[in-house]
């Protein structure tokens, strides 16, 4: 069927309530670009860790749908964005992902900025010509506790509620402090929705992630949302305790469903994401107590899923790049004096997430190829385990 605005509504009213969604949302580029206009192109979206730009004229590219998008810490310390497109005739001004450079200069013409966004130098541009007026075109940035977000909207919707619900829970990682251990980009073959889906149950991992059951827990309401936002007792006590050691930790869900913060239990006995369940960096990334306080989940839609522990953190950035296509982009945060090595094994420190990264991309691919086929409806989730995808539905939809 051809998809328009009129039709994705139909589609979206007859949605059953407790289902997965019909074929469209899953491979149509009408909804794919609805996707983006709506949400992509209108929402805050996490890009990376502040302290990935760890000095002045550090900076990464980005895109989103269409956009490109330059971050680059400025001389004041500052870090800002910008549309990645020279003021003279649109060049790409950086194409590399992530680099360090002292001005930015349009590898085209050379038109020169300031890390701030000026034009400092146009050549040959006559004596009429305004330098002030042709400043690189700014996208607006919050940085929350050391996590860097941007909106592409001119009219952002509002980022402190969400930040000043967050900040008391990012506070206790010192995420100032950290440093970027490693990074690792797949690309799978499947909607966004699906990786959403996916990542948002974990009624899969016992038969797809042993690396990871080792020491995330297979209860579903870890991974999951209570209907009634309540949680249950054996939670609450975790919750309580961690909280009476200055640990943020208690279930909070936005009222749009956009949002969630809890600081949920490992395996007994596992305090971080290895193999042996052990801490994966001596020198730890925060003032996180007790030493087995979990990990604190956060999400938030439509770009990130996060994991921050007692010893390390973890940051996941979701992109769309087609209707059957999605970045993931993981990375490992450690203390910026934590030494590879000596207070940290790379490999003991990434394995879990790699292995399992690897793993939810063959799942997410199996899914779309299923849902390509004609014979594809949507089929009924399980309230017990599903209902963190029931939540991404709904707020979707």
């Amino acid at each position: 069927m051809t998809v328009n605005p009129t039709s994705i509504h139909q589609l979206l009213a007859r949605r059953a309530s407790g289902f997965s969604l019909e074929q469209p949302f899953y491979v149509s580029p009408e909804i794919y670009a609805l996707d983006l206009e709506h949400i992509f192109y209108r929402e805050w979206l996490y890009a990376v860790p502040a302290c990935q730009l760890a000095r002045s004229g550090s900076y990464v590219t980005l895109r989103v749908g269409a956009y490109e998008v330059i971050i680059v810490r400025s001389r004041d310390g500052e870090v800002r964005a910008f549309h990645n497109s020279c003021r003279h005739r649109g060049s790409l001004i950086c194409k590399a992902r992530q680099g360090q450079v002292a001005k930015l200069v349009c590898p085209y013409h050379q038109w020169t900025y300031e890390l701030d966004g000026k034009l400092i130098w146009a050549n040959d541009m006559g004596p009429d010509f305004d330098a002030s007026k042709y400043g690189l075109k700014p996208v607006n940035l919050r940085n929350l506790d050391g996590l860097i977000y941007i909106c592409l909207s001119d009219t952002p919707p509002d980022f402190q509620t969400f930040a000043q619900l967050a900040r008391p829970y990012l506070e206790v990682h010192d995420l100032k402090d950290a440093k970027v251990a490693f990074t690792s980009t797949i690309i799978e073959k499947g909607n966004w929705k699906l990786v959403w889906e996916n990542n948002r149950e974990c009624y899969h991992c016992s038969s797809n992630h042993p690396a990871l059951c080792r020491s995330f827990p297979l209860d579903p309401e870890v991974a999951g949302v209570q209907a009634d936002g309540g949680v249950s007792k054996k939670l609450q006590v975790h919750f309580d305790r961690c909280e009476a050691a200055g640990t943020p930790a208690q279930f909070v869900l936005a009222g749009d469903g956009q949002y969630r913060l809890a600081r949920m239990p490992l395996q007994e006995k596992a305090l971080s994401y290895t193999m042996d369940g052990k801490a994966a960096v001596s020198r730890h990334l925060g003032r996180v107590a007790p030493p087995d306080a979990g990990t604190l989940l956060m999400f938030h839609y439509p770009s990130t899923w996060n994991h921050f522990l007692p010893d390390h953190s973890l940051t996941f950035r979701v992109m769309p790049i087609s209707p059957t296509e999605t970045e993931v982009t993981t990375t490992w945060l450690v203390h910026k004096d934590a030494v590879e090595g000596v207070d940290y094994d790379l490999k003991r420190l990434t394995e879990v997430w790699i292995a399992t990264n690897d793993e939810d991309r063959e799942i997410v691919e199996t899914n779309q190829q299923g849902i390509l086929s004609p014979a594809y409806v949507p089929g009924p989730y399980s309230p017990a385990q599903e209902s963190g995808v029931m939540q991404f539905a709904d707020w979707y939809a």
